[in-house]
């Protein structure tokens, strides 16, 4: 159980650190270079990222974000991993808000671009450009941001979850080790109230006896009573 645990909890980590990771690529690369491109250009360009972006690879990580970080809440619930949950309640909440940011702000933009149509058709340029250029960077920095603080959390989690699995392996390990301490001093430790002493377990075996019992008392003259 717990390796399915910390699995989902690395895939929820990963998925949301590399979307961060493409939304920091377009707000440090690619729309600072596609400012200083004309409008065609920059319409053309945009229009085409959004078409190809719509991949497998895309999608897992995008809606990873949020459905690995469910699974992963999930599999924590109980008063045993209450701290690692709260960690992974934060994150959920950090993916979600940049979820619905990309959904209902970003898509919408880009949507509207799409409609637009062929570059080399539409009328006015700037215009386009306008309504899109500026609103997008912005959403997508603020996404940015939230995806990264939700990555930052689960790493904390990650952190978390391997300082519990190390003490609660050492208490194993430490109440193994007083059991096999115990096991001796309660075999062959002092007789307890109420039990009789017992000889040594050769001394049973060879049925060794008092000296007194083998070689008789002084009473008896010394006769061997054995």
């Amino acid at each position: 159980m717990f390796a399915l645990r910390l699995a989902a909890l690395v895939a929820a980590t990963l998925a949301t650190g590399l979307i961060a990771g493409v939304f920091y690529a377009y707000a440090i690369s690619v729309m600072p270079a596609l400012n200083r491109t004309g409008d065609r250009t920059m319409i053309d360009v945009m229009q085409k990222i959004n078409v190809v972006i719509i991949n497998p690879w895309f999608m897992i990580g995008f809606l990873g974000t949020v459905g690995f970080t469910v699974v992963a809440a999930a599999l924590h619930l109980g008063k045993d991993h209450r701290t690692t949950l709260i960690w992974l309640g934060v994150a959920l909440v950090l993916n979600v808000i940049a979820f619905a940011v990309t959904s209902g702000l970003n898509v919408p933009l880009n949507d509207q671009l799409a409609a637009a149509g062929d570059p080399a058709q539409i009328g006015d340029l700037v215009k386009v450009r306008a309504d899109f250029e500026s609103a997008w960077v912005r959403w997508n920095i603020i996404r940015a941001i939230i995806h990264t603080l939700a990555f930052l959390v689960l790493c904390g989690a990650l952190f978390v979850v391997g300082i519990q699995h190390g003490r609660t392996q050492a208490s194993g390990s430490a109440g193994a080790q007083q059991v096999s301490q115990d096991r001796p001093a309660a075999q062959f430790g002092a007789p307890t109230a109420g039990q009789p002493h017992q000889a040594p377990i050769m001394a049973q075996q060879f049925a060794f006896r008092p000296a007194t019992a083998q070689y008789g008392s002084p009473a008896t003259g010394g006769r061997y009573l054995g």
